[in-house]
């Protein structure tokens, strides 16, 4: 009988491969062992990687022949490694429930998470009486500040949820909420030093399943960027263009978040890229010098450049937008996926720091011994810029047309909705149905259509009662300043990047 494995989990798969068995290892020992070096370039999808890898003509000096790799860093892992093709993300796409995929291997039903901004009827607000109910918050609103990229110091237990069904009614913090283990906490479980890089402090998730009150292991270096902090000068990385001018960030035109900035996100990235150049080299995530020096067994980063050139539009110059060309009238034989000129450049940056990171492995002689894995947590909606379709009318956007009804709701370019009372489903269905033609849908997922897809909104307290998706290329938005989103269950959004298994065994000198 041959071992099936869903290819959501493969990436999972292939460390319990890498490190079953693994003592925990020093910088200077490596005949006994590997490494897992983990990468998410959120939003790239697996068209992004097919086009940039092969070339197309037009783009980066080619003469009009397809070839001319605009990703040679990652196109030479790739072929180096195995690369699957029909991979699929969480459903729902959200970065949330895209990291618990890759690091737990377990889909939002069966974690407990379904959006970073959710709503639950098992817990209760952070203020007022400890009463269940209340929107789930674990992105940027949890941090004590926005000031610096800290986040003002991580999370503010005062703006967590509580538990009534602990005494005390304790805070739950993003560890204390995930329902399953992950590949950090059963490593480190085991004595392995593990390390993790993301874009807010809240993904403290990824430390796994955490009784409230329970130790937190040391063995995970979590260092989190707080991606909507103010923008401030960093340290730059060799071989890159300096984002500290004279003292400034890089583009001082908005300095009020990185992600407002097709230059500036890319400040921000490097950041993380120097976090795991210094674990390569045996540090902590901020330099820190350790003794004896250890490189994790499990590490890794997110990179938010290209999701930020795939949707933004520029407030300062609207001309300069992200996302895609119009197939039909600027992109070579009609070709779908090619990059806008700002999306071009970040897809090229991210390439050259995987290039960076892949040469300090090298000069340290860690490259042999290290699994990289290269994917993406979720891909972004929609491709062809024709089908784009914003909509926030009072009967077109769900939450406007059942605001009376609704407890909870993450809406992007799909609606997750959670009502105040379960029994009203139905009705709020119908709704719906009559204002089909406003609201833009493709499919709803409510009563037993619910229960297949997550389970039973009544049993579970977490399982949302309706989803909406809607047709593909519609945002449920108000903002002018992107052309694209994620978190629906479109194949614009759930068709990822790569899942590059770069093994070891398959290398050559």
């Amino acid at each position: 009988m041959k071992l099936r494995l869903p290819k959501r989990y493969l990436p999972v798969f292939a460390v319990w491969l890498t490190l079953l068995g693994i003592p925990r290892l020093s910088a200077d020992d490596e005949s006994e062992g590997r490494h897992v070096m983990l990468i998410s370039i959120d939003g790239m999808h697996a068209l992004d990687f097919q086009n940039c890898a092969n070339g197309i003509p037009g783009i980066n000096g080619s003469d009009g022949v397809a070839g001319h790799s605009f990703c040679p860093n990652m196109a030479a892992l790739a072929k180096a490694g195995v690369t699957y093709t029909s991979a699929s993300t969480a459903k729902p796409s959200d970065s949330f429930p895209g990291i618990i995929a890759l690091v737990a291997g377990a889909s939002p039903r069966t974690a407990g998470v379904y959006y970073d901004v959710s709503y639950t009827r098992e817990l209760a607000p952070p203020t007022g009486p400890c009463t269940a109910g209340t929107a789930v918050v674990y992105d940027e609103s949890v941090d004590f500040s926005l000031s610096d990229l800290t986040g003002g110091g991580g999370i503010d237990p005062t703006k967590l949820p509580r538990d009534p069904a602990s005494a005390g009614c304790p805070r739950v913090y993003p560890r204390n909420y995930i329902r399953v283990n992950t590949i950090f906490s059963v490593a480190s479980s085991h004595g392995l030093h593990t390390a993790w890089s993301d874009k807010h402090p809240a993904y403290d998730i990824v430390r796994g399943k955490t009784p409230i009150g329970g130790a937190v292991s040391s063995l995970l270096d979590l260092n989190s960027p707080e991606i909507n902090s103010v923008v401030v000068p960093v340290p730059t990385v060799a071989g890159f263009s300096s984002c500290n001018i004279a003292g400034k960030p890089r583009d001082t035109s908005d300095t009020s978040a990185w992600t407002n900035s097709f230059q500036n996100i890319q400040c921000y990235d490097l950041q993380k890229v120097q976090i795991l150049l210094n674990e390569i080299d045996g540090k902590k995530s901020d330099g820190t010098v350790l003794k004896p020096p250890v490189v994790p067994a499990i590490f890794g980063m997110n990179f938010q450049a290209v999701s930020v050139g795939q949707k933004l539009v520029d407030a300062h110059v609207p001309s300069v937008t992200g996302g895609y060309v119009d197939p039909t009238l600027t992109s070579p034989a009609g070709q779908i996926g090619v990059p806008s000129p700002s999306l071009l450049s970040e897809i090229e940056f991210v390439d050259a720091a995987i290039g960076t990171l892949v040469s300090e492995l090298k000069a340290k002689g860690l490259y042999q011994s290290t699994t990289i894995i290269i994917g993406a947590k979720h891909g972004q909606s929609p491709i062809d810029i024709r089908r784009l379709n914003k909509i926030n009318t009072p009967n077109g956007r769900p939450t406007k047309l059942l605001s009376a009804q609704v407890a909870g709701s993450s809406e992007d370019d799909i609606s997750i909705l959670w009502l105040k009372d379960s029994s009203t489903t139905d009705a709020a269905v119908n709704t719906l149905e009559l204002n089909a033609g406003f609201v833009d849908f493709g499919t709803i997922y409510a009563g037993s259509s619910m229960k297949l897809l997550f389970g039973d909104p009544t049993v579970d307290p977490r399982v949302p009662d309706i989803v909406v998706q809607p047709n593909v290329g519609v945002i449920y938005t108000g903002s002018t300043s992107k052309v694209a989103e994620h978190g629906g269950f479109a194949e614009d959004d759930t068709t990822p990047c790569c899942w590059s298994l770069i093994l070891s065994s398959h290398r050559g000198p």
